[in-house]
């Protein structure tokens, strides 16, 4: 059965997208250079997307319509009440978390259903369906944007670590 993993990047501050949804900030920290990410890539069975991570609202990291901005080709499937008229060719809609995550590991079989946007992952973590979260620490600071977790009120959630990786890159610091 597949595993729904939370994969994302974060600014060093814990904001996954910088004010107003933007999301070009990753650019400049994405790419070749890391063996993890190069590992999961090939890993990953379907993803499972927010609408708006999907349409690419605020130029979001699935590159409009391809997740990873197409370095791989898996089934999604995307958590939206506003699906588009036409069908997508390897694209699935689900107006249900529910079923958006059956679908998801479904399609990824044994391999991890990858989740990508953050309100997507808050929902499958409220939901007691996130089994892995992989954080990709960038060492910018963005001041304001979308947090990792944002739960009001929430409570704590209890994480085990698996591991720590140093991955060295140069950058404009």
């Amino acid at each position: 059965m597949a595993t729904v993993l939370f994969h994302t990047t974060m600014s060093l501050d814990g904001f996954t997208t910088a004010a107003g949804g933007d999301m070009s900030w990753l650019a400049d920290h994405a790419g070749g250079g890391n063996p993890t990410v190069t590992d999961l890539l090939g890993r990953i069975g379907s993803v499972l997307l927010g609408g708006r991570t999907w349409r690419g609202d605020g130029g979001a990291a699935s590159d409009e319509g391809k997740p990873y901005g197409g370095a791989i080709t898996v089934p999604q499937v995307v958590l939206t009440s506003r699906p588009p008229a036409a069908a997508v060719p390897g694209v699935e809609f689900a107006a249900d978390l529910g079923a958006a995550i059956a679908a998801a590991r479904r399609a990824a079989g044994d391999r991890y259903g990858a989740v990508l946007g953050a309100e997507t992952a808050r929902s499958c973590l409220a939901a007691g369906e996130l089994d892995e979260v992989l954080v990709h620490v960038a060492p910018v600071l963005l001041g304001d944007g979308v947090p990792l977790f944002r739960q009001p009120g929430g409570e704590k959630v209890r994480l085990e670590q698996l591991s720590v990786t140093h991955t060295a890159r140069v950058t404009n610091l």
